[in-house]
């Protein structure tokens, strides 16, 4: 399979500047040169599309999605923005906004714009048509609001709303240049739109963790769609996926700070119980997601004759294991070295066959009765008529090991807090 971005020259599109990952993970990040779907020509100011537009409020301070008074009695803040606004970012004579450099006070905005184009153009591909946006009964666009006095970012009913964090030394850093938090939230609104919103709050508690997974999957995903993240993923790990690296690091905000880790250990049965967080509850269903990327990529590998049977079989045995970092990285550091470019394609094969078997699989998924378990039945009715089961044994096997389908989260055990998605502006629908 081809990268989805190596075929653009047969289709032009707008160009962007665009920061791959957290550019606060070093003292000088670098942007990336991309391109997405819309035609050079097809953007206006702000930057403004057919599918969704920026705005850059003066003088907002209430976020989206919030309860404040009006005539009828209290109801829902909503875009779109009829104050005023920042002087928005143009393209160029070309139709372009890669002229808007980091230092120009319209990048983030063209950021904003970007990251969230780019993540539903890789999806989009992968689904294999347009994804209408869930809240499309009252919004023909999504608005991306800045808004720097929100520590959040968020998507809800026709927006998507940034704000920043000043946790770190007290330097201001905007969600909005952090491709991982704009993709996640993107995320959520595919699911909504192929999944459906709950009709009550009587869903299973795995509704939660899904969204939180799946919205993480696709970030990762999206992630894997820049050149410079796959160069330096590769050269940094040589492909042994399972060391320390950026791949498995969402919404990185520092050098050493993460959210959550894709690559962990956490079982469904730790959650029998019960569940407080569904941060925490997704980890299982993630691990599971990155243990079957990793094992394709190994497939893959192996089908190309870049790797061995036997060692494909000693990762295997020694995953779990303390030894597995110091006898595979000297493996993999042997194999790499002989073809990088041949490491380089067998990842791109192992993301775009788990992308559109996400795809396929979310699609097929119902919010109301939806487990972990119902997830992995739908990936291997996915790879049963995609491949004739090629990847049944790694399916099932990574799900069985993070105990899915042998047991099923327990209740909620605290009442939702602020951090939680379950009662929160993404989850709103006004009228209802």
């Amino acid at each position: 399979m081809d990268d989805l971005y190596e075929t653009l020259g047969e289709a032009p599109g707008t160009r962007f500047l665009l920061f791959p990952q957290s550019p606060f993970r070093t003292a000088d990040p670098v942007p990336e040169l991309v391109e997405i779907s819309a035609p050079p020509g097809s953007l206006g100011p702000g930057p403004s599309g057919p599918r969704m537009y920026v705005v850059n409020p003066l003088g907002k301070t209430v976020p989206y999605g919030a309860f404040v008074p009006g005539p009828d009695g209290a109801g829902m803040y909503l875009p779109p923005w009829h104050g005023e606004m920042q002087r928005p970012p143009e393209p160029d004579e070309d139709g372009h906004f890669a002229h808007i450099l980091p230092t120009d006070p319209g990048f983030e905005a063209a950021h904003l714009f970007a990251a969230a184009h780019f993540t539903l153009d890789v999806w989009e591909e992968y689904f294999g048509h347009p994804i209408p946006w869930h809240f499309a009964r009252d919004y023909d666009r999504l608005e991306l609001s800045l808004l720097p006095s929100l520590d959040n970012a968020h998507i809800g009913w026709g927006f998507l709303e940034t704000g920043g964090t000043s946790e770190y030394g007290g330097e201001y850093r905007a969600y909005s240049l952090n491709f991982d938090v704009v993709a996640h939230e993107i995320g959520h609104a595919i699911i909504y739109s192929v999944a459906g919103m709950p009709a009550s709050e009587a869903v299973p508690g795995e509704y939660y963790g899904f969204h939180e997974s799946a919205a993480d999957m696709v970030a990762l995903i999206a992630s894997l769609h820049f050149g410079s993240v796959v160069e330096e993923l590769l050269e940094t790990t040589k492909g042994n996926l399972y060391t320390f690296n950026q791949l498995n690091r969402f919404a990185e905000l520092a050098g050493s700070a993460q959210i959550r880790m894709a690559a962990n250990t956490r079982t469904l049965e730790e959650f029998a119980r019960g569940w407080s967080s569904e941060h925490a509850l997704s980890e299982p269903l993630t691990g599971a997601m990155f243990d079957i990327l990793v094992d394709i990529f190994h497939e893959r590998l192996l089908v190309h004759g870049l790797i061995t049977p036997e060692m494909e079989d000693l990762s295997d045995q020694l995953e779990e294991t303390p030894f597995y970092s110091d006898v595979m990285q000297v493996l993999f550091d042997a194999r790499y070295a002989l073809d990088p470019e041949g490491f380089r394609v067998a990842l791109l094969e192992a993301r775009d066959f788990l992308g559109a078997y996400l795809a396929a699989a979310w699609s097929s998924l119902d919010a109301e009765n939806l487990t972990y378990a119902a997830v992995g039945d739908a990936l291997l009715a996915v790879d049963l008529e995609t491949t004739g089961g090629a990847f049944q044994t790694i399916i099932a096997g990574n799900f069985r090991m993070r105990g899915i389908g042998l047991v099923q989260a327990g209740p909620r055990l605290a009442k939702a807090d602020e951090d939680s998605h379950a009662h929160s502006v993404r989850t709103r629908v006004p009228g209802s």
